[in-house]
């Protein structure tokens, strides 16, 4: 080593007050490493075994958010790398790269403590240069944890509405179709030579198939196929074409095998077949309406909760109905609530609106409800509760998961604090969830879990004091 590098170790901030006795004692610890451009000094998640200063070259600092790499800062000549993961023994944090060849003094995890041993000044400016590092990294993956959020939420919305809107679609498409049927159904049914009563019962069925409240049985697929073959059976006994065709769609549409045999005895046999048909297609018809109908409705009612989810065009500060913010929170996420999954609701009924910044407790309620999701594993219950305890707001948001062991609960509301692989969580979901309660809101968030059991307890004050808003 040269006294070149002493001098640039002693214009640190880091090793500043070092004596010259303890630069050189750093000097002839440490160790030169030399990268060429591109090569990885430090993988995100792997351990933190020692610190490194940039003697010569440039790096690029980037950390893993959902499917892309976030760059944090860019370090040169005179900085410090990894002293984060070396004080706190965590893994890496981020992912550290050579932009060009570079020339870095190594200090190793012996060589750090020895030093910090010998120089409190050292340590305390240690200190310093890690909480800047701290509120830079947080500021940038805040940002970028946003984004994401709102291109998981763009997902997860794209994904609830394409259901309903390609239901619609075929509806319509189908009804095109139906609508030439029925027409000619209806031309050949006026061709029918239909006496009083008969055009009396002919306005009744119209009334029938028009109707929105035919109910359908809730039946098993083999008891319904027995019950189409049955109902096939009779059209052709009776001379319906296209009988395999008109009896699934009969019965589909609410008709039961005793209705159809009760009209023939109100019709010739050369006109049943003709009402059969007009029957099915017109209620095929309407059925098709009340398909699209049903579709547009759901879609409307995802465009609605998204707009109360989100406050669009509204003050950031809001009389809520913390009912309506979880049932919203929940449409928005419905996309993952699948399969086995059930939610359970226990929401009071004397729970009075609270004054909150209403977009930023969503963002709360959609934290927790998310990692609940996650914990399950495609099985178990969520169960949302709200209360009214000592003039607070309390909600309760509980999962069936495996539970939390106690040392991850000491230290779930850090910064950057996952047990998700790199990439997968940033850390901050719950920091940002805990500040949103607690400073924003001046109340509290509490959690208890074991085994089968992780609950999330969000105690809120009726009204926002003047401090906290």
């Amino acid at each position: 080593m040269t006294d070149t590098v002493k001098r640039l170790l002693h214009n640190l901030g880091l090793f500043g007050e070092l004596s010259d006795a303890d630069l050189d004692k750093l000097v002839d610890m440490a160790e030169e490493v030399v990268l060429p451009g591109g090569q990885v000094l430090m993988q995100e998640g792997t351990p933190g075994e020692a610190l490194y200063i940039v003697l010569n070259g440039e790096f690029e600092v980037s950390k893993r958010s959902g499917n892309q790499d976030v760059v944090l800062a860019t370090r040169g000549t005179g900085e410090v790398l990894g002293e984060m993961a070396l004080i706190e023994d965590t893994p890496r944090s981020a992912t550290v790269k050579a932009l060009r060849k570079s020339t870095l003094l190594k200090i190793t995890k012996e060589v750090f403590q020895t030093l910090i041993g010998s120089s409190p000044s050292a340590a305390l400016s240690m200190l310093h240069t890690m909480g800047a590092r701290v509120r830079n990294t947080e500021s940038m993956l805040r940002q970028n944890e946003k984004m994401a959020s709102l291109g998981t939420l763009a997902a997860g919305l794209a994904h609830e509405l394409n259901n309903p809107a390609a239901a619609a679609r075929r509806a319509v498409d189908h009804l095109k179709g139906c609508l030439d049927a029925w027409q000619k159904a209806g031309t050949e049914l006026a061709s029918q030579e239909l006496d009083r009563t008969q055009l009396s019962l002919i306005e009744t069925l119209s009334a029938r198939i028009a109707s929105p409240s035919q109910t359908v049985r809730d039946e098993d697929p083999l008891a319904r196929s027995d019950r189409e073959a049955e109902m096939q059976d009779w059209l052709e006994e009776r001379g319906v074409e296209d009988a395999w065709d008109l009896a699934p769609t009969l019965l589909a549409r609410g008709w039961e095998l005793a209705e159809l045999e009760s009209l023939a005895g109100r019709f010739q046999p050369a006109q049943l077949p003709v009402v059969i048909r007009w029957l099915s297609v017109g209620s095929n018809v309407y059925g098709l309406m009340g398909d699209a109908s049903m579709s547009l409705e759901r879609i409307s009612a995802i465009v609605g909760a998204v707009k109360d989810y989100s406050y669009l065009d509204q003050a950031p500060i809001q009389d809520v109905d913390l009912r309506e913010g979880l049932e919203n929170t929940l449409v928005i996420l419905a996309h993952k609530i699948k399969g086995g999954i059930r939610v359970k609701r226990e929401y009071a009924t004397d729970l009075p609106k609270i004054e909150a910044y209403a977009s930023e407790l969503n963002q709360v309620w959609t934290n927790v409800i998310d990692n609940a999701i996650d914990a399950m594993n495609g099985e178990g219950e969520i169960r949302l509760k709200t209360s009214i305890q000592d003039a607070h707001a309390v909600v309760e948001i509980c999962d069936t998961g495996p539970g939390i062991p106690p040392e991850i609960q000491r230290r779930m509301f850090e910064p950057f604090f996952t047990t998700k692989p790199p990439g997968i969580g940033t850390g901050l979901g719950l920091h940002i969830s805990y500040n949103i309660v607690v400073q924003r809101h001046g109340g509290r968030i509490e959690v208890s879990s074991h085994p089968g059991e992780t609950c999330f307890k969000v105690i809120l004050p009726l009204r926002l004091s003047r401090a906290s808003s």
